[in-house]
């Protein structure tokens, strides 16, 4: 089977962030987004750490050490960017200002459960950050994950076993094989990775995809 690599990931999401949109990278994949603006539009990259106007990866020998994302990682700022304290960057969050957040996640529930802070392995420690929030305050989550685990179980599922970060509240997931939109009736197939079957996709997805 044909496996979107990260950047193809992050690529083919980014198609789907509208125009003028004001949107929250979660941590680890989702901040690769931020590098596939399509040409012709802009948008606003939040970051729970205090910065609105996130912009690519800055140029080599031109990299501010206090100037990261969520991730830590380095970034840039885009021309009218703003700089500001946690309480004003979660309230931003919480209270309905951005359209779409992009997350991470463990698993994904047919219904738009999400589950991406715990695993519930005691050599894994949970992590809480600002999804909660963002699940709560965001109309449109987007989800950016490989299609299975590590080990080849499936992270699509019928019902989440990972404690919740939010119920029904899932837009889209966008994984290396397809990406799809939680409906009322479950997952359907909106777009298949080059290559791929929705046969040979469903074979590695616990919950049923619709057509």
């Amino acid at each position: 089977m044909n496996k979107l690599d990260e950047n193809g990931m992050a690529a083919r999401l980014a198609q789907d962030i509208p125009d003028g949109a004001y949107v929250n990278l979660g941590i680890g994949l989702p901040n690769k987004v931020a590098h596939f603006v399509p040409e012709g539009r802009e948008v606003m990259y939040h970051t729970e750490n205090g910065l609105l106007g996130v912009g690519g990866a800055p140029a080599a020998g031109e990299e501010d050490p206090e100037l990261i994302d969520a991730s830590k990682k380095i970034v840039t700022m885009l021309p009218g960017a703003a700089l500001f304290d946690h309480p004003l960057a979660f309230s931003m969050m919480r209270g309905n200002h951005l359209g779409i957040a992009v997350l991470g996640a463990y698993q994904v529930a047919e219904n738009g459960d999400l589950a991406n802070w715990a695993t519930l392995e005691q050599s894994f420690p949970p992590a809480v950050g600002g999804a909660m929030d963002l699940v709560a305050g965001v109309p449109q989550i987007f989800v950016l994950m490989r299609h299975t685990a590590r080990d080849g179980t499936p992270k699509l599922l019928k019902r989440c076993s990972y404690p919740l970060t939010g119920a029904g509240v899932v837009t889209r997931v966008y994984t290396d094989l397809c990406v799809l939109e939680v409906t009322p009736e479950g997952f359907r197939l909106v777009e298949l990775a080059p290559g791929n079957s929705l046969e040979d996709v469903q074979a590695v997805t616990e919950a049923r995809i619709l057509a």
